[in-house]
């Protein structure tokens, strides 16, 4: 068993069974993902729309690719023929662009709003408000070809657990009250590599990890 193996059987073996993983494949060559695809994993989250169509294009066509970095609009075009979940949508342009690209592909692509709850200025992401405009928007019925099911958050980059920790607890209970409205409301993704443990006890039902399946990351 090689280590990409490895490291996928230990972390499916750590997740609930109904936690979805998304193993983060940025940066790592297609022969990576595909021993993570010979173990059993068929989803994967890439953060550039030309690096994820390239594997796109080279790998089996059963796998569920997601869009986890954030999206120009004038990008959307070059995924929609293929992209499963797009989970950094932070405004109605954005969510109208990727409508109607599916549109012309006769698909429906699944998005996850993103909220932000990072500390940091350089998170992108919406304000609650900004979500709530969103979702309770006329224009929003209009949409045909996206299907909104949930929000995405990523925790601040910091040592401090207990923040981390409230700020999942935030998202967690912004998804709670808007799903007690909206039974399309199935998806919140929260925690990577380093913190998805307890992105799953504060209510996460979709995490994101990479370099603890594939290692550190090659930026070169």
């Amino acid at each position: 068993m090689n280590s990409i193996e490895q490291n996928l059987v230990r972390i499916k073996k750590s997740l609930p069974e109904e936690i979805t993983l998304v193993a983060v494949s940025k940066t790592k060559p297609v022969s990576d993902l595909m021993e993570a695809y010979n173990a059993g994993q068929r989803i994967f989250g890439e953060n550039k729309i030309q690096e994820m169509t390239q594997k796109w294009e080279e790998m089996p066509k059963d796998i569920s690719w997601h869009m986890i970095g954030h999206v120009q609009t004038n990008k959307v075009k070059y995924m929609a023929a293929y992209v499963d979940t797009i989970h950094a949508v932070d405004s109605l342009k954005l969510l109208k662009e990727i409508n109607k690209q599916a549109a012309k592909h006769n698909r429906v692509i699944k998005c996850l709003l993103q909220i932000k709850i990072a500390k940091e200025e350089s998170k992108f992401g919406l304000n609650e408000i900004d979500a709530l405009d969103i979702l309770n928007s006329e224009e929003i019925g209009t949409l045909k070809n996206v299907d909104i099911i949930g929000f995405m958050g990523m925790a601040t980059f910091t040592e401090d657990q207990k923040q981390i920790e409230n700020e999942f607890e935030k998202i967690y209970s912004f998804f709670e009250i808007q799903k007690s409205k909206n039974t399309k409301l199935t998806t919140l993704s929260t925690g990577m590599s380093g913190d998805y443990k307890l992105a799953i006890k504060n209510g996460s039902t979709m995490v994101r990890i990479g370099s603890s399946i594939f290692g550190i990351r090659n930026y070169n």
